[in-house]
Parts: C-alpha cells; structure tokens; sequence
C-alpha cells in the first residue's frame, strides 16, 4: 500500500518546505508534457502526486489523513496477525495429521512384516490404506529392511554355540582373537 508521502517520496515527518521541493520534484519529472508516447501513465502520475500534494500542504487535512492512516494501520496489523496465527494453527494441525498418518501407516506395514509378508504386500496394503504411493513406497522399503535385518540377527543368535569363547576364537588371526582371549584370562 502506497501512503502519500510514499507517492512525493518524503518521510512522514517531513515539513512543508520538504513537501513542497518534492512535489515539484515530482510534477516536473510526470508531467504529461515531459513524457511524450506515454501520456495515460504521466497522466496517472501526476494525477496521485497533485493529490497527495493537496492532502500534505493543508495541515489541517494531513493531520486527519495521519490520523486515518494511523488507525487503519493497527486494525489491518490486528488482522494480519489473526491471519497469521491461525495460518500457523493450521499448519501445526496439518503437521500434527500428517504424523499420526504416518505412524499410523508403519504400524500397518510392521503387522504385516511380522506376520511374514513381503515388500510388495506390505506396499499393496499401504496403498489401500490411502497412503501416497511414494510415502508407502519408502515405508514398505523401511519396515521390509527392518524385518529382514530382525530375521538375519535372530537367526545369526540361534546358530552360535553355546560357548561362546569357542564361536569366538575358532578362526585364528580372526581380529577379535586377541580380545576375547584377553577377556576370559581374567574371569
């Protein structure tokens, strides 16, 4: 929003002798006769500027234009800041949707994963689910590689023997030879 002094290009404490150099600044760079070829706009201009000369010479009405503009600045800057705040509620409640939605969605994929099913199932099931594909995509992909990483550790923990200083050492130069050797010195 452009303010008067804006259009003479003045702050809004200038004085009336600042005003006054402005405006002629002004009228003498818009004025229709001095722009040839681009007559509606000079026109335009010079218009605005006239105008905001009119309304800042007169201290009476510039006193009444600060007084408005004063006053409908607060009320727009009260608006702006409800908008504002209730802009950032929504996306803090679209945020918090998204989350539950998401962790709604692993939930799923993790019943199915320990139920035994696939990648290709767990993503299938997420789709019908109403999950995005690329999301369900790459929740699939996490909760298959968790699994599987589940699966391989437990199965790497019921192969061992029961002595574990033999499942250890059985391998010499193996680089924790030295380690668990060192280890059971000391029981």
């Amino acid at each position: 929003m452009t303010t008067l002094y804006a259009t003479l290009g003045v702050q809004a404490d200038a004085t009336l002798d600042e005003i006054k150099l402005a405006y002629r600044r002004a009228a003498m760079k818009w004025h229709p006769d001095r722009n040839p070829g681009r007559e509606a706009e000079s026109h335009a201009a010079f218009q605005q500027i006239r105008d905001a000369y009119a309304i800042l010479s007169d201290a009476e009405q510039r006193q009444v234009y600060d007084d408005v503009f004063e006053r409908e600045m607060r009320r727009w800057e009260a608006e702006h800041a409800a908008q504002q705040a209730e802009e950032r509620q929504a996306q803090e409640q679209a945020k918090r949707v998204a989350q539950e939605h998401y962790e709604k969605m692993v939930a799923i994929a993790m019943r199915y994963a320990d139920a035994g099913h696939s990648r290709d199932v767990l993503f299938g099931i997420l789709l019908g689910k109403d999950c995005e594909t690329e999301l369900a995509g790459q929740i699939a992909d996490s909760v298959h590689a968790l699994h599987q990483s589940r699966k391989a550790f437990a199965e790497s923990e019921a192969v061992e023997p029961a002595d574990a200083s033999t499942a250890r050492t059985e391998i010499p130069g193996s680089p924790f030879e030295a380690f668990w050797q060192g280890l059971f010195r000391f029981r």
